[in-house]
């Protein structure tokens, strides 16, 4: 064993080892390495601690609108053309990098697999994986360039996603473009004792440690040094399960790049003022967000002279993040800091029973991507037409949002806006789909019907590719 005993019961761990000698050597060797995985020294600190007593009704009082770009500014900061030509130059440079979350399983959708793996293309039914990839090879064939994805999995997710690619021929990108990586965990501790629960004799009940897990596991793998060799400057994240996400948005990229942010976030306006999003606000002069159910009403209906919401802008979980900016992180002291979720957690009891909670009893402890804003020197926040960009997919269809019909239906809707603006025509009921190797946007699919003679009208389901 290379586990102190000593250590464990210097932290009040040692019942760890209480069932050691009923395992078998396989079983404890796994146990072993679950166990030097865990920094008992910090678990000790967390599971210490008192849960956070934040005023967010002082908070929300002192919130203002981050600065952004809003699609109906009158004076941006900075033109459109400007962005477009900064992003383009640094794509071209090779410059940016594609952070892609994937540790969801589809649980919600009735799907089993990672959520990845779920079939959205309204007509093509492609996968949320293929349909990320498409656009991202359709980016660097445009651009000649060459763009890593690193895509997130987690403990649940990364075998079968592996696999998955493996089988796919990694969905059109090649091996030194595509690097899967796994998040980490963190054990789920008894809340009145702080002691780490086990969720049989020989392994200790982890958790993923969220999405905000993301800049320790670059380090751990050696993606942020493989983006550094690379010459890679700016990492645009988005998250699986939005397949209208424009991954590698030249637009974006450049409004990061002019405004000298080290983390810009997209967002889109609020369709109304308690909309269950998180809210991008400024406070003290630092960006973060207030989610939506710690926004007192008052301050979430609190609007400007012109009438429109004070606090208008929603996230939507799509960042370009500074490189140099996620190393920093990683090396500064404290790093990203850990939030603590009272869960109902099964386990075994002292007596080898399994124990299934009929009320939350455990501790876990997670950490989340927006908690990099406030420590941004300069962050920034660019406003997008949810139209355009944000279609998840989160639940089972009967659900009132973000299902699958809603999502397809919003993917064939802007891409029939395209091809309508271009002069197509379309008959009733007619479903629409565009591959991204066939057209990336409004303009170039302008360019590719310019190019047939006579009008164009879509009799039947279609898919362009």
């Amino acid at each position: 064993m290379s586990i102190d005993p000593k250590t464990l019961a210097q932290f009040q761990q040692g019942h760890l080892l209480q069932f050691w000698p009923e395992l078998s050597p396989d079983a404890q060797r796994a146990l072993t390495e679950q166990l030097q995985q865990i920094d008992f020294p910090l678990l000790h600190k967390l599971a210490s601690q008192s849960d956070e007593a934040v005023d967010w009704g002082e908070m929300a009082t002192k919130a203002e609108p981050p600065p952004a770009v809003k699609l109906d500014d009158p004076a941006p900061p900075f033109s459109v053309h400007a962005a477009r030509a900064a992003g383009e130059a640094a794509l071209r440079a090779g410059q940016v990098g594609m952070i892609l979350v994937a540790g969801g399983q589809g649980t919600r959708l009735g799907f089993n697999p990672p959520k990845g793996m779920f079939p959205i293309g309204p007509v093509s039914h492609r996968t949320l994986f293929q349909m990320h990839c498409d656009r991202l090879v359709a980016i660097m064939q445009r651009f000649a360039t060459s763009i890593p994805m690193y895509i997130m999995t987690s403990p649940a997710t990364d075998g079968e996603t592996r696999s998955y690619f493996d089988e796919q021929n990694r969905c059109g990108l090649s091996a030194e473009q595509l690097q899967i990586f796994c998040q980490g965990t963190m054990p789920a501790v008894d809340a009145k004792t702080g002691q780490i629960l086990l969720a049989d004799k020989g392994t200790v009940a982890l958790s993923p440690d969220g999405h905000g897990g993301l800049v320790d596991a670059l380090d751990r793998h050696g993606c942020l040094e493989d983006a550094r060799q690379r010459g890679i400057e700016h990492i645009y994240y988005a998250q699986v399960d939005n397949p209208l996400a424009q991954l590698c948005d030249p637009e974006l990229i450049g409004y990061h790049i002019l405004s000298k942010s080290q983390l810009t976030t997209q967002v889109v306006k609020k369709r109304f003022a308690t909309e269950r999003v998180g809210n991008v606000v400024s406070i003290g002069g630092k960006v973060q967000i207030i989610e939506y159910s710690d926004l007192p009403e008052t301050a979430a209906q609190q609007t400007l002279p012109d009438g429109s919401l004070k606090l208008w802008a929603g996230n939507i979980a799509v960042h370009v993040f500074d490189r140099s900016f996620l190393a920093d992180v990683v090396a500064s002291a404290d790093g990203l800091p850990f939030h603590r979720a009272h869960k109902k957690v099964p386990y075994v009891d002292s007596n080898g029973r399994m124990m299934e909670p009929s009320a939350p009893n455990a501790i876990k402890f997670e950490r989340f991507v927006f908690d990099l804003l406030p420590m941004a020197e300069r962050a920034f926040v660019v406003e997008g037409d949810a139209a355009q960009i944000f279609a998840p997919v989160k639940n089972a269809d009967g659900a009132q949002v973000d299902t699958p019909t809603h999502t397809r239906q919003a993917i064939s809707g802007l891409h029939r806006q395209w091809l309508e603006e271009a002069g197509a025509e379309f008959a009733a009921g007619v479903t629409v789909e565009i591959h991204p190797a066939w057209a990336l946007d409004a303009k170039e699919v302008g360019s590719k019907l310019s190019e047939l003679s006579g009008p164009v009208r879509f009799q039947a389901d279609t898919y362009l590719r």
